[in-house]
């Protein structure tokens, strides 16, 4: 059976993750009180106790949801010493910690540049008059006539029937509009902090370059599926070229599960808050096997089944 490991995005955050496994592991305990020494302050706190608007602020959100996850991971692995994977993947910033769990990156560089790709990616929002909706079981060529006309980028292909488009609000006003009168099940307008994975992104997608140019990085031990191409990096240099496209192209996410699934993965295991990918990969592909971890209930639940 091959596994691979699936690590949340941006969005998945909520106010006390990561408390209840610190709570019973120390190994979580350690990794927060590490990542709050790398950080220079208290991303502890914010993950705990929010509150929900502080962490929801890009440069919280993203550190946290990686720390979360990872210790999501360790806990995990604290329970099954022998936990083995095949391959990892990640929504957007999840994957970076995909990266990290491949041991690619160190945790300590890995979170650095969370920390930055979030701020950065805030600081475009800040700039910007962005906005994303969620289009439901409309035609791919229509929605993609529609982005053409409304001026929108597509942000996300998430799950068969669910794309996420991105842009200026005002256009996406209009996409939602287009939408909806060309049979869109649903276009819903979502509550976020500007347009990611589109053009608006811009100045993000520059700095992270930057970034990225000196960040240590090696061979991952296992293939990690890149958002942009739906397929493993062939090499260090692409992997940092491919998280560099990724600011401003679409989260090819659906697409990244198909090719695993085609290539014999059966079991898949989501890692950090909320439950968000297990939700698509229902829409992907029913006959795989789901499991996660978001704390200590569903750590017992999946160990459980990983020992029987």
């Amino acid at each position: 059976m091959k596994t691979a490991l699936l690590f949340a995005g941006q969005g998945s955050q909520s106010v006390g993750m990561g408390r209840d496994l610190c709570e019973r592991h120390d190994v979580c305990r350690q990794l927060f009180a590490r990542a709050n020494a790398v950080l220079g302050r208290d991303l502890q706190t914010i993950c705990f106790e929010g509150p929900e608007q502080a962490l929801t602020k890009t440069d919280n959100a993203q550190p946290g949801i990686f720390l979360t996850s990872l210790a999501c991971l360790e806990a995990l692995r604290s329970l099954i010493p022998e936990l083995q994977f095949d391959a990892t993947a990640g929504l957007s910033l999840g994957e970076f910690t995909a990266l990290t769990a491949a041991a690619a990156v160190s945790f300590d560089d890995g979170l650095r540049m969370v920390q930055m790709r979030g701020r950065f990616m805030q600081e475009a929002c800040d700039s910007t008059n962005g906005g994303m909706a969620s289009i439901l079981n409309l035609d791919d060529a229509v929605l993609a006539e529609v982005c053409r006309e409304a001026d929108v980028d597509i942000a996300n292909i998430n799950c068969p029937g669910q794309t996420v488009i991105s842009g200026d609000k005002d256009n996406i006003a209009k996409a939602v509009e287009l939408a909806k009168a060309r049979g869109a099940k649903r276009a819903i307008p979502l509550v976020v902090a500007g347009a990611y994975h589109s053009r608006l992104m811009e100045g993000a997608r520059v700095k992270v370059a930057d970034a990225l140019a000196s960040l240590p990085m090696q061979l991952p031990r296992v293939p990690v599926v890149s958002n942009v191409t739906a397929r493993p990096a062939g090499g260090v240099a692409e992997i940092k070229e491919l998280l560099v496209r990724q600011v401003t192209s679409p989260v090819r996410w659906s697409e990244s599960m198909q090719w695993l699934v085609s290539q014999g993965f059966t079991r898949f295991i989501e890692l950090g808050p909320g439950s968000v990918l297990s939700g698509l990969m229902k829409r992907i592909n029913r006959d795989v096997e789901m499991l996660s971890v978001s704390d200590g209930a569903t750590l017992e639940a999946t160990a459980a089944k990983l020992r029987a």
